[in-house]
């Protein structure tokens, strides 16, 4: 058993929710939930590259994970999540590709709807896109492990809450991005999002540790800025 940190409702923190909701979908389906998932979502969305498990294809293009060490420079790492976990995480563990992840944002612009295919009902995306934890706000997340992330929390001195799925800026962010638009990122620094009000959304990713790296961060924030200069 996890200890609670403090009761339910009292503050926000991120934490193995979304693995306990995949458990949930296992047990009510009867399937893995990688199973469940490829059925439902990415066959029918053509994301084609994603799995919890490497087939043959994948791992012919699978990238190299790379840490960032002393002096700024990258080494080559091994990491690779084990392929026959007792568990798949609901939370993580996902092998894809930016032009798949990029079919699920726009599902998600597109209220639910993508390569013909309706995943989700509109009503569901929107319960997925507004703050779901009342006057709770996210917090920053101090690090236990600088060597897998430093402390991280995205555009400081923001308010931001969270949906069923999605962090959401209460403010225009200084990359441009509208209020309440959606985000979230991956532990290699893979990051998204996605902005209902001007109808865009974006990925950048990359196969670096720690999470948060300060140059890879920049960068991403650099191309956001940038879609949203050009924007016509």
């Amino acid at each position: 058993m996890t200890p609670l940190l403090f009761d339910p409702g009292d503050r926000w923190q991120y934490s193995t929710a979304i693995d306990w909701a995949g458990l949930i979908v296992e047990k009510i389906s009867g399937q893995s939930l990688g199973t469940y998932m490829h059925q439902h979502i990415f066959m029918p969305l053509g994301m084609t590259d994603t799995g919890f498990k490497i087939s043959d294809a994948m791992r012919s293009r699978k990238a190299t994970m790379h840490r960032r060490i002393e002096g700024g420079k990258l080494e080559t790492t091994q990491m690779e999540t084990p392929q026959n976990p007792p568990a798949e995480m609901g939370g993580g563990r996902l092998y894809s590709t930016t032009g798949d992840y990029l079919n699920f944002i726009r599902m998600i612009l597109n209220n639910g709807a993508g390569n013909g295919n309706q995943i989700l009902k509109p009503e569901t995306v929107q319960a997925m896109s507004r703050n779901q934890m009342g006057d709770c706000r996210v917090c920053k997340l101090p690090t236990t492990n600088p060597t897998v992330s430093l402390d991280a929390e995205f555009f400081p001195g923001m308010p931001k809450t969270w949906g069923l799925t999605f962090m959401i800026n209460s403010e225009q962010a200084p990359t441009g991005r509208s209020a309440n638009s959606l985000s979230w990122a991956g532990l290699a620094n893979s990051y998204y999002w996605i902005d209902p009000a001007k109808g865009i959304g974006g990925v950048f990713m990359t196969q670096i540790l720690p999470f948060v790296d300060q140059r890879a961060l920049a960068l991403y924030l650099d191309f956001e800025t940038a879609v949203y200069e050009n924007l016509p």
